[in-house]
């Protein structure tokens, strides 16, 4: 299983940078949006995304199915029966690139057995790149420099950074926070960014913790999951139980902690 999705590395990372060339050509343009039936934007550059993202798996690994987030809804029971499968999001912080604050990435991962073995998150406006998988470590690439090996940081309590959502901070998260410097007395750094990028910047150890207080989907996480595994973190709900993906009916994901110390228990801060 290592071995298989190590191989498709390379290939995958060049998928999601052309998927990431035709997001920045849309970018330059006077582009537009439409709502999606959960309120939430969709432009030409999701599914420019999606249709060469989904291409260039099919002819990659012709049995391997695929679940996009603009892909058309597919039977729970058929994808319940899939034991792996190729899970995307074209353009995961479509308000980032609303905003133009180039704050969005290409996901792309393969799970394998309820498990993300192998991540690619591409940040088209940066050219940033992190990747990584199962069994292989987790690496981090600017343009075409050589990719560095990245680690979770240690927690030292007094000393605590928290990522947070550009948009989507809540009263619970403040909560969180408020809670954070209740305990410690100290006041944590705070470092707002968009899409999964926080899960990697917990995954390169700029950031202790990312608290997500609110909804996501699995195709927003499993990416940066394998990333933020091999680096020495997990992400885990508030039982502190790993995520797991197409376990069940929905596709939402539960409330989370994309944690660089797996043993610290975050949801007492909630």
């Amino acid at each position: 299983m290592t071995n298989e999705s190590y191989q498709f590395q390379d290939e995958v990372i060049a998928i999601a940078k052309e998927a990431g060339e035709a997001i920045m050509q849309i970018y330059s343009t006077d582009f537009g949006f439409e709502k999606k039936a959960d309120n939430s934007p969709l432009t030409l550059a999701d599914l420019a995304a999606h249709n060469i993202i989904v291409s260039r798996l099919r002819l990659l690994t012709p049995d391997i199915p695929i679940l996009s987030e603009e892909s058309e809804t597919i039977d729970p029971k058929l994808r319940l029966s899939w034991q792996k499968y190729w899970l995307i999001d074209p353009l995961d912080g479509t308000r980032e690139f609303l905003k133009r604050n180039g704050e969005f990435t290409v996901n792309i991962a393969l799970v394998s057995q309820h498990q993300s073995i192998m991540g690619v998150v591409y940040a088209p406006a940066t050219g940033l790149t992190y990747y990584a998988s199962k069994g292989q470590g987790a690496y981090k690439q600017i343009g075409a420099a050589p990719a560095q090996r990245i680690y979770t940081k240690c927690l030292n309590l007094q000393q605590i950074t928290i990522a947070g959502s550009r948009s989507h901070s809540d009263e619970r998260f403040q909560r969180f926070i408020h809670n954070v410097e209740a305990v410690t007395l100290v006041s944590p750094e705070l470092i707002s960014l968009g899409s999964s990028l926080k899960i990697c910047l917990v995954a390169e150890g700029s950031a202790d913790v990312y608290p997500r207080l609110g909804p996501t989907y699995e195709w927003d996480t499993a990416a940066a999951h394998c990333v933020l595994q091999e680096a020495g973190g997990d992400i885990v709900d508030e039982h502190a139980i790993t995520l797991s993906y197409n376990n069940k009916p929905s596709l939402l994901n539960p409330h989370f902690f994309a944690t660089a110390d797996k043993a610290q228990q975050w949801a007492t801060f909630l």
